[in-house]
C-alpha cells in the first residue's frame, strides 16, 4: 500500500447500516463509489490494461477490497476476495468493470468468485474486449450468482474511457493539448512560444503526459523545438509515453533528441515515400521506428492509418501537442475525442501570429459545439480547460 492510499483501503472495516437504506440501488452506488475511488489510484499506470477498483461486502460492513495496480498484477477481484478472506463467502462483490472470463498473464476473476463463494456480483461497465469467450457476467450467472450490471456506468466509463474507446473502434483516445494565450494564439507574429504558460501549467502538463500511451507532434514541432515528448517529474518511476513523430517529407535534424537519445527506441516516426531512403535509414540504425503510411488529399501521413497502428502496437490513448497544422488535422478528420487546454492571461494580438488550431475549421458555430464533461484547474494564474468532444461513445455498456 502507498502512502496515503489507507483512506481509499478502507482496511478497517467500515460499517454501513444497510438495513436502514428504503433504496437498495443507493447502498449499491455507495459501494460503487469506493471501487471507482480504489480504481482512479492507478489511473495511467495499468496500459494497456483498464483500470479497476473492487469492493467485498458482507452484512453491510467492506470485508475487502483492492484495485489492478499495473498489466501482470492481480486483478482487483483478485486483490479485494484475497484481503476479504473467508469474510467474503455468501458476500456481494463490487467492481467497475465486468470480471474477466478469461486466461491472460492471470487467470479468469469468475473462477476466483466463485470459489470465494460470492453470493451477489454488481459491476458498473461491461467488458467490451471479449476475447473470443463467454462474457464473465454470463458464466457467473450460469453458477447462480446474482449478477447486477450498470451501477455507476457513466462514471467508470469516463474513468475507462481510453480503453473502452480503443476496444470498442480499434484506434487510441486522442487528447489534442495545447497551451495558448487568451486570444488564442501561440505563439508570437515573430514565432516566439517559450513560454506563454507558467511553472505551474508546464509542471501540470508532465503529470498528464504521464497518464497517456503516446505524444504525437509534427515535423515542424521537432524542426523548431527539438523536444524530448517525455515526462519530467521528481520522483517519478513510471513508463515513458511513446515518442510520435508525423514527417511526409523526412525533414526532421536526423540529430534531433528523440532520434538519438538514450531512448531513441521509443520514437515512432509516421511518414511517407516522399522521405528519403538515407534519412530513414539512419534513424532506423539508431532504433527508431519508421512506419511509411499513404498519404491522405494533402499528400501528409494518412492519420486513420496512424491510429490503427498505433493501436495494433498496443496504443489506447495519445496526446497531439501539435503544431496548429498537425492538431488543425485531426480535427478536420473528426478524429479528437478530448482537449486539454491551458489558457494563460496574455494578450498576444497580431494577424501573423499564429492560433493554436489550424486546418479548415468548421463553417458553422453548431459545428462547434460545446464540449462534454468540462473540469477546470487553476494553475498559478493560468487556467487548464479539459472537455470531451463528444459524450455518446464512452457511456456505451458492452
Amino acid at each position: 500500500m502507498e502512502a496515503g492510499d489507507e483512506k481509499l483501503m478502507l482496511r478497517e472495516l467500515e460499517y454501513i447500516d444497510a438495513g436502514k437504506n428504503s433504496d437498495p440501488g443507493s447502498t449499491d452506488r455507495y459501494f460503487m463509489d469506493r471501487a471507482l475511488a480504489l480504481a482512479r489510484q492507478a489511473f495511467g499506470r495499468t496500459g494497456p490494461n483498464p483500470i479497476v477498483g473492487a469492493v467485498v461486502v458482507r452484512d453491510g460492513s467492506i470485508v475487502g477490497d483492492g484495485y489492478h495496480q499495473k498489466a501482470g498484477c492481480d486483478h482487483a477481484e483478485v486483490v479485494a476476495l484475497g484481503n476479504a478472506g473467508s469474510h467474503a463467502r455468501g458476500g456481494t462483490l463490487y467492481v467497475s468493470l465486468e470480471p474477466c472470463n478469461h486466461f491472460g498473464k492471470t487467470p479468469p476473476c469468475t473462477d476466483v468468485i466463485k470459489t470465494a463463494g460470492i453470493r451477489r456480483v454488481v459491476f458498473a461497465v461491461g467488458d467490451p474486449a471479449g476475447h473470443g469467450v463467454e462474457r464473465g457476467s454470463v458464466d457467473l450467472k450460469k453458477a447462480g450468482i446474482e449478477v447486477i450490471e450498470g451501477v455507476c456506468s457513466e462514471d467508470a466509463a469516463y474513468d475507462n474511457r481510453f480503453f473502452l474507446h480503443s476496444a470498442r473502434t480499434g484506434r487510441p483516445w486522442v487528447i489534442a493539448k495545447f497551451g495558448a494565450s487568451l486570444d488564442g494564439r501561440v505563439a508570437t507574429s515573430t514565432g516566439e512560444s517559450k513560454w506563454i504558460t507558467g511553472d505551474a501549467a508546464r509542471k501540470r502538463a508532465h503529470e498528464l503526459r504521464a497518464v497517456v500511451d503516446g505524444i504525437l507532434v509534427g515535423s515542424g514541432t521537432v524542426v523548431a523545438d527539438n523536444p524530448s515528448l517525455n515526462v519530467r517529474m521528481d520522483h517519478y518511476d513510471g513508463s515513458q509515453p511513446r515518442r510520435l513523430v508525423l514527417d511526409k517529407n523526412g525533414i526532421s535534424p536526423v540529430q534531433s533528441a528523440l532520434f538519438t537519445d538514450s531512448d531513441s527506441e521509443n520514437t515512432i516516426v509516421f511518414t511517407t515515400s516522399r522521405a528519403d531512403a538515407k534519412w530513414k535509414n539512419t534513424l532506423e540504425i539508431n532504433g527508431v521506428k519508421i512506419i511509411e503510411c499513404p498519404k491522405d488529399a494533402n499528400g501528409r501521413p494518412d492519420i486513420r492509418f496512424c491510429l490503427t497502428k498505433l493501436f495494433e502496437i498496443g496504443l489506447h490513448s495519445i496526446m497531439v501537442e501539435g503544431g496548429p497544422a498537425v492538431l488543425g488535422s485531426f480535427f478536420d478528420a473528426g478524429l479528437v475525442d478530448e482537449v486539454w487546454a491551458f489558457i494563460a492571461p496574455r494578450i498576444i494580438g497580431g494577424t501573423g501570429a499564429p492560433g493554436a488550431v489550424g486546418g479548415n475549421g468548421v463553417a458553422d458555430l453548431a459545428s462547434a459545439g460545446p464540449l462534454h464533461r468540462i473540469e477546470s484547474e487553476l494553475l498559478g494564474v493560468d487556467v487548464l480547460i479539459r472537455g470531451l468532444v463528444s459524450n455518446k461513445e464512452i457511456y456505451k455498456t458492452a
